[in-house]
């Protein structure tokens, strides 16, 4: 069955737009023009991603994704304003896995909302041949292939699609100092600008998850004027079925 995306924004011209285009890459398309809309379709229906612009009447798109986030992990890409970088800040702290700024290219959207459910549906994907990869680093527990992390104490840690993704490139190169483009590049699949502030966002959530011990040390380190560095060692164990 077609993925079944739906299209908050209240310009229902770009509604129009984007469903057209959306539809004829092989997409079932619902749309909202408002909060209340959007709430009673993600009710009613299986919505695999929502595209959520932020300036919505009533509501604001950055209040609506933090509702989602109380008690949905749907997939959320949100548009925002030409150089509303507070915005895009904003909206990854309330829960978003990706944003793009307006005006946009339909195919742009079109690649990050490909690359977002590709994200999101890696743990079906990789389990098929009944193996699986766990790294191990200062006694937790980070399943690669099923998509979770686990504590010292053997407890579940809750994270986001972008923040496992984010956490597996660093967790894969222990020791190495990343930059800002190299950790969304290898991340999220696309370049980055230097402007581009998502990743510290993302950072700073995982340093507060993997920090159990208040005055123990920082799992991730930042590098003066370099990046980010994954500071502790790192075992692969590869499990079988």
């Amino acid at each position: 069955m077609a993925e079944h995306l739906l299209i908050v924004d209240d310009d229902k011209e770009i509604c129009s737009l984007l469903s057209q285009f959306m539809t004829q890459h092989g997409y079932r398309i619902s749309v909202a023009h408002e909060g209340r809309t959007m709430m009673q379709a993600l009710e009613s229906a299986r919505i695999d991603l929502v595209v959520l612009d932020v300036m919505l009447p009533g509501e604001s798109g950055l209040s609506l994704c933090r509702r989602v986030r109380s008690s949905a992990t749907v997939p959320i890409v949100m548009l925002t304003a030409v150089g509303g970088e507070t915005d895009r800040i904003v909206g990854l702290e309330m829960g978003a896995d990706d944003y793009l700024p307006k005006p946009f290219n339909p195919r742009e959207l079109l690649a990050r909302v490909r690359a977002v459910l590709r994200r999101a549906g890696g743990a079906a994907g990789s389990t098929l041949n009944g193996a699986g990869r766990v790294l191990e680093f200062s006694g937790w527990r980070l399943d690669v292939t099923g998509r979770r992390l686990f504590s010292p104490a053997g407890a579940l840690v809750p994270l986001r699609t972008a923040e496992f993704d984010l956490l597996v490139v660093l967790a894969e190169r222990p020791q190495r100092v990343l930059n800002r483009d190299q950790l969304l590049d290898l991340s999220r699949g696309r370049a980055a600008t230097s402007f581009d502030r998502s990743i510290d966002v993302q950072i700073s959530r995982l340093r507060r998850k993997l920090k159990i011990d208040p005055d123990g040390p920082d799992l991730i380190k930042t590098v003066r004027g370099g990046g980010y560095v994954f500071a502790a060692s790192v075992a692969t164990v590869e499990t079988g079925a």
